[in-house]
């Protein structure tokens, strides 16, 4: 990456806790930070619970909830214990391509005096906690209304062990593809491709719901699903602009890329439904919203806003024929449209951050390539490695979580209780009491 951009990102890729003498805080970016943080986790509780909570049926409206909150609460406690040392390692050790140190377990080490660039340590250590936090909760809409809580639990804290950890340091903690040069501003790999591959895979394992393709299975309540699709709106402003891990230009261009790529998608897939059936839909515009936000994500900190309105408008036809495609011609029942959006979004993205990062494209020029790079097709090789790597490694270590876990105590609730919903099986409650 060129030296503008290593500058910019150097605290979000690298972590550098030192005494307190050796760096000094920076109020503004200081508090940027805390509020970013705090739309990130915004984004998880209570957006993403409340989108996907009201796209399935009303029997399954608390478990979707229930998950989402519990995931919160699970995921930070083990991004607490060792996650983040798996990820981004420990203060003064050279880190691996692969994995980092265990020396922050427990976060050893993270105290008061910590510095990580120009925020406090703990700061930077709970920002990406959040992250941690929402990339398994995404991966609830693969096998909503079938999962039984106690396997998604156990899978959910594997996974986020073994594939989150891993990922996040090869892109950001000091490891191979960060190394290679690949431009993942904010998740487009991490993120993204990840959990929509572990969703695709737990789909596939688990099969389809019970009267997938013959029973109709409208959102519940769209109301939710909107209210939900706003907070994420919001939410993403902390999860790419948070990304510069500064109160700089670099966190004002990923926030105004964001929004011009969310309303880029949200317009194109009404205009595809609009075009197609005649109408447009509240749930196409919000799908082609968070289609717009996950495929500029890793695009957010190297274009800018004329190609960001070209990605927007790419994701919002290009996912709207992948998730049509994927429930029509593949019969796969991915519950909620995560791979489709998510992964074809995060994926379309990276490859893109590729062509539009480069300084030669006039009005769609970007920030440059990596450092090392001094083409496009240069900077497309490296995205193109960095999609396959991230594809092939969380399909495949998705697949064995799954299969462990359903040897050990089982995956799916039984046919009875599937028709009742998880709601009473699972929680004993209703969601609603008219």
């Amino acid at each position: 990456m060129n030296k503008t951009i290593q500058r910019a990102l150097a605290p979000a890729l690298t972590l550098t806790c030192l005494p307190a003498s050796a760096q000094t805080i920076d109020a503004a970016d200081t508090a940027w930070m805390l509020t970013a943080t705090a739309l990130v986790l915004f984004m998880t509780i209570p957006g993403l619970s409340l989108f996907y909570a009201g796209l399935v049926r009303v029997k399954n409206v608390l478990s979707v909830l229930m998950q989402c909150f519990a995931l919160t609460c699970l995921m930070s406690l083990l991004w607490f214990a060792a996650g983040y040392t798996l990820a981004f390692g420990s203060d003064g050790v050279e880190q691996g391509p692969f994995i980092g140190d265990l020396g922050n377990l427990f976060f050893a080490g993270i105290g008061m005096d910590s510095v990580n660039g120009t925020i406090p340590a703990t700061l930077f250590a709970i920002f990406q906690m959040t992250f941690a936090i929402i990339t398994p909760a995404l991966i609830v809409g693969g096998f909503a209304e079938r999962m039984r809580f106690s396997a998604m639990l156990l899978f959910c804290a594997v996974w986020m062990l073994v594939v989150y950890a891993p990922v996040c340091h090869w892109v950001w903690g000091g490891g191979w593809l960060g190394a290679m040069g690949l431009q993942d501003f904010a998740g487009g790999t991490v993120v993204h491709i990840t959990a929509a591959v572990a969703a695709l895979v737990a789909a596939l394992v688990m099969g389809p719901r019970r009267g997938f393709g013959s029973v109709a299975m409208p959102p519940h309540n769209l109301t939710l699903t909107v209210a939900g699709a706003g907070m994420l709106w919001v939410g993403w402003f902390g999860f790419n602009a948070g990304s510069a891990v500064a109160a700089n230009n670099s966190a004002a261009m990923a926030m105004l890329v964001t929004h011009l790529s969310a309303a880029g998608g949200s317009l194109a897939w009404m205009a595809m439904e609009w075009i197609r059936h005649g109408k447009p839909s509240v749930l196409g515009i919000v799908t082609g919203m968070v289609a717009g936000l996950g495929t500029i994500t890793p695009a957010s900190g190297s274009v800018g806003p004329a190609a960001a309105v070209v990605i927007g408008l790419c994701a919002g036809v290009v996912c709207y024929f992948a998730t049509n495609w994927l429930k029509n011609r593949l019969r796969i029942d991915d519950s909620l449209d995560v791979f489709p959006v998510h992964g074809v979004g995060g994926i379309l993205g990276t490859l893109l951050a590729g062509i539009f990062c480069s300084t030669s494209l006039g009005a769609f020029s970007g920030n440059g390539f990596s450092d090392g790079i001094d083409s496009i097709g240069g900077q497309l090789w490296v995205q193109f490695i960095g999609v396959i790597a991230t594809f092939a490694y969380s399909a495949v270590v998705s697949w064995v979580i799954l299969k462990v876990v359903d040897a050990m105590i089982g995956l799916r609730v039984d046919a009875d209780e599937e028709t009742q919903g998880l709601d009473l099986v699972l929680h004993d409650e209703r969601g609603y009491d008219l």
